[in-house]
């Protein structure tokens, strides 16, 4: 890489680089209008790891693919999305074409079906360092070589030649992660990185975007229903629910001391070492996620949460500052990294009965 390495840390006296306030997405569908994302606040700082966990269908895909403007025509997007202090809602194609690539990068979910399979890999990352970084063909497939050798491929100056049937489901992931930073973006947003892929291969993808980060100063988006990967890779966590976000909070404190009933209910619905051995059950969630038709002026999780008042039907709880004390970090990893103005440090949620200072989970319990 042209770039010289430096190892990079969250930057609380940096400006973020990317700022999402408000965000709304709306789709126009046959039975009314969809409301996919709503009123979604988040923030990344410089060299920072986020976080979006939910389960399917609670907007976080939609939340991504907004980003660089890259949902299909019939989606409304409202609110403000500001990369590197760029307004992107509502810029001019131009804008996101530019943004896409060398500012902003994907990596999407279900390689198979992103890479070209009647291209070899190489030509597909030569082509995104021609088009944006203006190189050569030949100064091109050299540097496809070297991002092949950062992401972990071995033998790259043969790899760069294969087709992606050629490549194992975890090559292609990684070949994926190569033409994502082959322009050094300052955003890398990776949506389910490690889905279909056992827990071995998924270990070296974390370990790859981990290095990515301390190599490049990269900020990243991690986009999954797994809160193994959440635990394993993030600084921050997001946590959405019907397209809202219902809570946020530093990693270690969202595990120890989960105040929103919906995460509660997701930390019980995980398995944890020594604690689910033997006959202990999981425990699921009651109730099933709510048509997102337009959004109610109440608590979407009201109809599956056990705290349930007539609040909760009525009016909708906004984001505030969560009534805990902190716990400790867990060995060898600092505790309030993230975003400016502390948000490393926030615990917020949107509850009207949040579960209050009840340990959860400890940082020895996840090791």
């Amino acid at each position: 890489m042209t770039a010289t390495a430096t190892t990079a840390t969250p930057d609380t006296g940096t400006a973020p680089v990317l700022e999402v306030a408000g965000l709304g997405v709306r789709f126009a569908t046959e039975s009314g209008t969809l409301s996919a994302v709503d009123g979604v606040d988040l923030s990344l700082a410089p060299g920072e790891i986020v976080g979006i966990v939910g389960e399917s269908g609670c907007g976080k895909s939609v939340t991504a693919m907004s980003l660089a403007g890259l949902l299909p025509r019939s989606a409304k997007i409202e609110g403000s999305v500001r990369l590197l202090g760029t307004e992107l809602v509502g810029a001019k194609p131009g804008v996101l074409r530019a943004a896409r690539g060398q500012d902003i990068a994907y990596i999407f979910q279900e390689p198979m079906s992103s890479l070209n399979p009647v291209l070899t890999v190489g030509r597909q990352i030569t082509e995104v360092l021609q088009v944006h970084e203006k190189l050569s063909r030949k100064e091109a497939l050299e540097r496809a070589v070297e991002l092949l050798g950062v992401v972990g491929i071995p033998s790259p100056r043969e790899r760069v030649k294969h087709y992606p049937h050629q490549l194992s489901g975890g090559m292609r992931q990684r070949v994926m992660i190569a033409m994502a930073v082959a322009c050094q973006p300052r955003v890398l947003v990776a949506d389910e990185p490690t889905t279909a892929l056992d827990v071995t291969v998924q270990a070296g993808i974390l370990d790859v975007l981990r290095g990515l980060r301390d190599r490049f100063g990269t900020s990243i988006l991690v986009i999954t229903h797994d809160l193994g990967v959440i635990a394993d890779v993030a600084d921050r966590v997001v946590v959405m629910y019907a397209g809202r976000v219902v809570e946020r909070a530093g990693v270690d404190e969202l595990f120890a001391r989960p105040q929103h009933h919906y995460t509660s209910g997701l930390l019980s619905a995980s398995p944890t070492p020594g604690r689910h051995a033997g006959t202990h059950r999981l425990q699921e969630i009651p109730g099933l996620v709510p048509v997102l038709s337009e959004q109610p002026d109440a608590c979407t999780f009201a109809d599956r949460c056990p705290a349930a008042t007539d609040r909760c039907t009525t009016s909708r709880p906004v984001l505030e500052p969560a009534r805990v004390s902190a716990p400790e970090p867990a060995q060898g990893r600092p505790m309030g990294q993230g975003g400016p103005d502390g948000l490393g440090r926030e615990h917020l949620v949107a509850c009207w009965h949040p579960r209050g200072d009840t340990p959860r989970l400890t940082p020895e319990d996840r090791a």
